[in-house]
C-alpha cells in the first residue's frame, strides 16, 4: 500500500509538469526546447593546450583532431556532456543512489539497493589502482566535461526537474563501467529464481527452468583450438532443504525486484553477438569483424559515436558518455568487438547467524520529503542484500526458524577494477598482440573479446576475473566456509585462441567450452545462453570464402527463428480449444520461421511462446519468465505445466490453454480478421527514457518507438518482453569493420547522437538500425557528409 501511495504521488507531481508544458503551449515547448550547444565556430577554453578541431559529420558524429591525447580526450568529454548531459547525469545518479532527491520517494527503495552495493565506494577504490596514463586522461576528460557544462544550456529534464548538475569528477569519469558490470552479470537474480523453483519441486524444479547443456551444442572454441585435459567435475548443491530454498528465495527477493526495476536483471533472450573471420575467408583475401551488443534499448541511447585523434590516440567506433574511451570499435589497424561472457561471478551466501557483520548509515534525499537514513551492513563476503525491501518482503523462516541473512559475493565489488586501463590502452593497439596484453588489466565485467588486425592475425580472449569455485552455483551456499572461491583463473589460462583452426570464431553469450576440454570452468553449463543464435551465425557463415561487408550485414539482420525450428513439432501437435486455435495452427504449419514485420505467423507463434515461457510464473513469480529452450524442458517434464486456477492439469492442456489465450488476446487487441495481425502492427521496438517512461505527454516526447521485425532469439535480437509483445532489448549498436581498408568500415547506433528529442540528431539513425542500414566508419572527410566545424582553443 505504501508503495501504491508514494507512486500515485510520482505521478501526481509529473502530471502537474505535463500540465504546466501542455498550458504553455509553444512557449512551453520552446522552454523545454531551449538549446545553447555550439558547434560551429570557435570557443576559449581553459584546460586545453593547443587548438582542438571538433567537425560533426551529418549524423552528428564528432570527429576530434588534437595535437595531444589529453586535448584529444578533453574534446571527448566536452562533446559527451553538449550531447548527453542528461544521460551522463542519470548514470551518476545510479551509480551513487541519488535518485530519489530528482524523482522523489519512489525511487528510495532503488537507492537503497543502490547505495547496498556500494557502486560509488568501489568505483572510489577503482580509481587510485588506474596506471598514471590513464590517471591523465581521465583528468583531461573530467576538464573537458567541466568547460561544456558552462558552455551548454542544461538538457530538458534538468529543466523539467528543477536541477543542476555538479561538476563532474574523476570518480564519475569511471564509475558508469560499475553498472555496466550489474547489468551484465545478473547470477545472484538466478540463483534466488533457482531457490524458488526448487523450493517447489526440488531438483526437477531447477532442471526444468534452467536445463543442463545439450551435448554438442555450438560453443565458441573448437576442439582444435582449445584442446586439454578435461577439468574435474563440479558438484552439485540442489541438496538444500526444501524449506530453507524456501526461506532463502523470500530473504532475497526485494534485491531481485530492486533489479528488475533498475531494468537491469537478467533477462532470457538478452546478449550480443560478434564474430570474426581471417582473409581466408573472405573476399579481400583481409579479416572482416562484426559486433552487434544486445542490451537495453534507452532513450537517449546508451553509445555515442565518436571518432577521437591526438597524438598517438587513434580511434573510432561506440563511446559511452561519462566514460574517456571508445569501448568498441578499431584504431588505423586492429578493431575489437565484444559480447558478454555470462561468466558466474557472483555467488550468495546464507551467513550463519553469529556471523560477524559490519555497518555503516546512507542518508538518502528524497525530493519533497525528509531524508532517510539506511543502514547498510556486509559480511566478509559482501553486501547484504537480503537487507533490500524487507518490509514487503515475506518472513518466511528456515528449518531451524530463523529467517536468512544473504551476502553478495561478487568480483566487481573487489577493491582495485583496472578494467579502464584496458580500455584505454585497446584504444591505442595497433596489432592483436598489442590487444592482448592490454586485456591483462581487464577485470570486470567478463566480455568475449574478438579481434584482428591489418597484418592478418584474428583471436578471441574472454579475460576478466573469473572466480574459481568447486560447486556448480546455481543455488545459494552457505558461508560457513565450506563453499569459499579458491582463486581466479589466471589470464593465460581464461578461454582463448589466436589464429584459430576454422579461420573464423563465433560468439553468441554460449558456452567458451567445449566441457570436455576446458582448464578451469568459468560457470556451471547451465547460465550460457541457449545455443540459437550462435548456431545460426555458424550456419550461415559456413564454409563461405567470399565474405564481405554486406554479407555481414545480412547475418547481422538475420530473423530466421530457431526456437520454431525447435518447438514446432510438438506446438504444431496440439489439439485446438475453438476454430481460431485450428487457423491459428493452420498458419503455422506453412510457415517458414522468418520473423518479418508483414508476418502474421510471427505474431502467433511470439505471442504464444511468451506464455508458455511463462509456465512457472503462476507458482514462482513473473521473474521465473523462462529462456527459451527451458520450454522444451517443461514440456517434457511437466513440473510447471500444471495451474490450478486455469483448470490444467496436464501439459497438453497447458498448450491448448495457452493457444487458446493466446488467439484470445490477438483478436482482443488486433480484431478479429487473423490476416490483419502482423509482426509489425503489435511488435514495436522501445527506447525508453530512465525517467519520464510511462508517463503521459512526457513518455511520448522523450521514449520512442518503431514496429520491428525479429524475435526470440533470432540473430537480430527482439524478444517480446511483456503482453503487449513489444521488445526493449536489442541490438543497442552495430559495427562491420573491414581491415581491407578500415575506412570503409561501417557503423549504426540504434537511436542517434542527440539526448533531447529536439536535438537535430535525437532520432535520424533509428530507421537505419531497423532496416539493416549504416553509416561510414570513417575517419576521412570526405566520406562525412555535410558537416559542422567547431574549433576549441586555449583561453588566454
Amino acid at each position: 500500500m505504501r508503495t501504491a501511495r508514494i507512486a500515485r504521488r510520482v505521478l501526481i507531481v509529473l502530471l502537474t509538469l505535463t500540465v504546466v508544458i501542455v498550458t504553455l503551449g509553444l512557449s512551453g515547448v520552446a522552454w523545454l526546447r531551449h538549446e545553447n550547444r555550439p558547434a560551429t565556430g570557435e570557443v576559449p577554453l581553459a584546460g586545453l593546450h593547443g587548438p582542438v578541431q571538433v567537425t560533426r559529420d551529418e549524423w552528428g558524429v564528432p570527429h576530434i583532431r588534437a595535437d595531444t591525447d589529453e586535448d584529444a580526450v578533453f574534446a571527448l568529454g566536452f562533446v559527451h556532456w553538449q550531447d548527453r548531459s542528461w544521460q551522463m547525469e542519470f548514470q551518476r545518479r545510479i551509480v551513487g543512489g541519488t535518485l530519489a532527491e530528482v524523482l522523489g520517494p519512489g525511487a528510495v527503495e532503488k537507492d537503497r539497493f543502490l547505495r547496498t552495493m556500494g557502486f560509488r565506494r568501489v568505483a572510489e577504490q577503482a580509481l587510485p589502482a588506474l596506471k598514471p596514463e590513464s590517471r591523465q586522461l581521465i583528468s583531461a576528460y573530467t576538464a573537458g566535461v567541466n568547460a561544456a557544462m558552462g558552455r551548454t544550456a542544461p538538457a530538458p529534464e534538468f529543466r523539467v526537474l528543477g536541477i543542476s548538475p555538479a561538476p563532474w569528477s574523476d570518480i564519475d569519469a569511471v564509475s558508469w563501467s560499475q553498472m555496466m558490470s550489474f547489468d551484465l552479470a545478473g547470477n545472484y537474480v538466478d540463483e534466488i529464481i533457482a531457490a524458488r523453483a526448487h523450493a517447489r519441486a526440488g531438483q526437477a524444479g531447477i532442471d526444468a527452468l534452467y536445463p543442463p547443456a545439450v551435448p554438442g551444442s555450438a560453443t565458441i572454441l573448437s576442439d582444435e583450438d582449445r584442446a586439454r585435459p578435461a577439468a574435474a567435475g563440479t558438484r552439485s548443491d540442489a541438496g538444500a532443504d526444501r524449506r530453507d530454498s524456501a526461506a532463502v528465495a523470500a530473504a532475497g527477493a526485494g534485491a531481485v525486484r530492486a533489479a528488475y526495476s533498475l531494468g537491469m536483471a537478467p533477462a532470457p533472450g538478452k546478449g550480443s553477438n560478434n564474430w570474426v573471420v581471417d582473409g581466408s575467408r573472405t573476399r579481400s583475401g583481409a579479416p572482416i569483424l562484426s559486433d552487434d551488443p544486445h542490451l537495453g534499448l534507452s532513450s537517449p541511447m546508451l553509445w555515442y559515436l565518436a571518432d577521437v585523434r591526438g597524438k598517438d590516440l587513434r580511434a573510432i567506433g561506440a563511446s559511452i558518455p561519462g566514460l574517456p574511451a571508445i569501448v568498441i570499435g578499431r584504431t588505423d589497424t586492429f578493431a575489437w568487438g565484444v559480447t558478454n561472457v555470462g561468466a558466474d561471478v557472483q555467488d550468495l551466501y546464507v551467513e550463519p547467524k553469529d556471523a560477524p557483520l559490519t555497518s555503516r548509515q546512507e542518508v538518502i534525499a528524497v525530493k519533497g520529503q525528509d531524508d532517510v537514513s539506511v543502514t547498510v551492513r556486509e559480511s566478509r563476503h559482501g553486501p547484504i542484500v537480503s537487507d533490500v525491501g524487507v518490509s514487503d518482503a515475506p518472513e518466511v523462516s528456515g528449518p531451524d526458524g530463523q529467517p536468512r541473512t544473504l551476502a553478495l559475493r561478487w568480483v566487481a565489488l573487489d577493491p582495485g577494477d583496472t578494467t579502464m586501463d584496458a580500455f584505454l590502452d585497446l584504444n591505442y593497439a595497433r596489432t592483436v598482440g598489442d590487444a592482448v596484453t592490454a586485456l591483462r588489466r581487464y577485470v570486470s565485467p567478463s566480455q568475449n573479446f574478438v579481434l584482428a588486425d591489418t597484418e592478418g592475425t584474428i583471436g578471441y580472449y574472454a579475460p576478466g576475473k573469473l572466480p574459481v569455485r568447486s560447486w556448480e552455483g546455481h543455488l545459494p551456499v552457505p558461508g560457513d566456509g565450506s563453499h569459499e572461491w579458491s582463486g581466479y583463473v589466471p589470464f593465460d589460462e581464461v578461454p582463448h585462441v589466436i589464429g584459430p583452426a576454422s579461420g573464423a570464431v563465433v560468439s553468441a553469450n554460449n558456452d567458451p567450452g567445449p566441457p570436455e576440454a576446458s582448464g578451469p570452468r568459468l560457470a556451471g553449463p547451465r547460465v550460457w545462453a541457449d545455443p540459437y543464435r550462435a548456431q545460426r551465425i555458424l550456419d550461415m557463415l559456413g564454409e563461405r570464402t567470399d565474405l564481405d561487408v554486406a554479407a555481414m550485414r545480412a547475418m547481422q539482420m538475420d530473423v530466421r527463428s530457431g526456437p520454431w525450428a525447435e518447438l514446432s513439432a510438438r506446438l504444431l501437435a496440439t489439439t485446438p480449444l475453438d476454430e481460431a486455435g485450428q487457423r491459428a495452427l493452420d498458419r503455422l504449419r506453412t510457415w517458414d520461421g522468418v520473423a518479418t514485420r508483414d508476418s502474421v505467423e510471427t505474431t502467433i507463434f511470439e505471442a504464444w511462446l511468451y506464455r508458455l515461457r511463462g509456465l512457472a510464473t503462476d507458482e514462482l513469480g513473473e521473474e521465473a519468465r523462462s529462456r527459451t529452450r527451458a520450454v522444451g524442458a517443461q514440456l517434457e517434464q511437466g513440473v510447471f505445466c500444471p495451474d490450478a486456477a486455469a483448470g490444467v492439469s496436464t501439459c497438453e492442456q497447458a498448450l491448448a490453454h495457452t493457444l487458446r489465450e493466446t488467439t484470445d488476446d490477438l483478436r482482443r487487441r488486433l480484431g478479429a480478421d487473423m490476416d490483419r495481425w502482423t509482426w509489425g502492427s503489435t511488435h514495436d521496438a522501445v527506447h525508453g527514457h530512465g525517467a519520464f517512461d510511462g508517463i503521459p505527454v512526457l513518455g511520448r516526447i522523450f521514449s520512442s518507438r518503431i514496429p520491428n521485425g525479429g524475435g526470440t532469439d533470432t540473430v537480430a535480437p527482439a524478444r517480446p518482453e511483456n503482453a503487449s509483445l513489444e521488445h526493449r532489448n536489442g541490438a543497442s549498436y552495430r559495427q562491420i569493420v573491414d581491415l581491407a581498408e578500415p575506412d570503409a568500415s561501417r557503423y549504426v547506433g540504434s537511436l542517434g547522437q542527440g539526448g533531447s528529442p529536439w536535438h537535430p540528431h535525437a532520432r535520424d539513425q533509428l530507421p537505419l538500425w531497423r532496416d539493416g542500414a549504416d553509416i561510414p566508419m570513417s575517419t576521412r572527410e570526405q566520406d562525412w557528409g555535410g558537416t559542422e566545424h567547431l574549433t576549441l582553443t586555449p583561453a588566454g
